[in-house]
C-alpha cells in the first residue's frame, strides 16, 4: 500500500473539522475545498469573485507544492460558487491559471459557503507527471 502524506495549512478549521488541506497517495494529490483566505485566515477580495478565485488558486498551488506537485499536474478542479451569474469573472481567473493545462472542470452553484463573504471554493486533484 502506498504511503499517505497529509498537508496542512495551519488554519484553525482543519483540526476542528478533521481534514487536511491536501492528501497525497502515491503520485495523486487531492486538495480539499479551498477558499480565498490569507495566511491569517482573513478573506481576500471581499465582494470580488475574480480576486477570490485567484487567491483560492494561489492557496491550491501552495498545497500542491507542499505535496510535491505543481499546477501543471492538476487534472481536475471543482468550483463551487454562490452566484453562477459570476461565472465569467470566476472562469476568467481559472482560465488565466489553467488555459495551457486544461484540467477537467466543473462549476456549480451552491446556496452558500462556510462564511457569508466567501464567493468561491475550489477543489483540485493532481497526478504528478500526468
Amino acid at each position: 500500500m502506498a504511503p499517505r502524506q497529509t498537508v496542512t495549512s495551519g488554519t484553525p478549521w482543519e483540526p476542528l473539522v478533521g481534514y487536511a488541506r491536501a492528501v497525497r497517495v502515491a503520485n495523486t494529490i487531492y486538495v480539499s475545498g479551498t477558499t480565498a483566505t490569507d495566511d491569517a485566515g482573513a478573506i481576500v477580495g471581499r465582494g470580488d469573485p475574480y480576486a477570490q478565485t485567484r487567491q483560492a488558486l494561489r492557496n491550491v498551488e501552495r498545497a500542491l507544492i507542499a505535496a510535491g506537485a505543481t499546477m501543471a499536474d492538476v487534472v481536475r478542479t471543482r468550483i463551487f460558487v454562490i452566484n453562477i451569474d459570476q461565472w465569467k469573472e470566476i472562469g476568467r481567473a481559472h482560465g488565466e491559471v489553467f488555459s495551457a493545462i486544461r484540467p477537467a472542470t466543473t462549476m456549480v452553484e451552491v446556496r452558500r459557503l462556510i462564511d457569508s463573504d466567501m464567493l468561491v471554493e475550489i477543489e483540485a486533484e493532481a497526478v504528478i507527471g500526468a
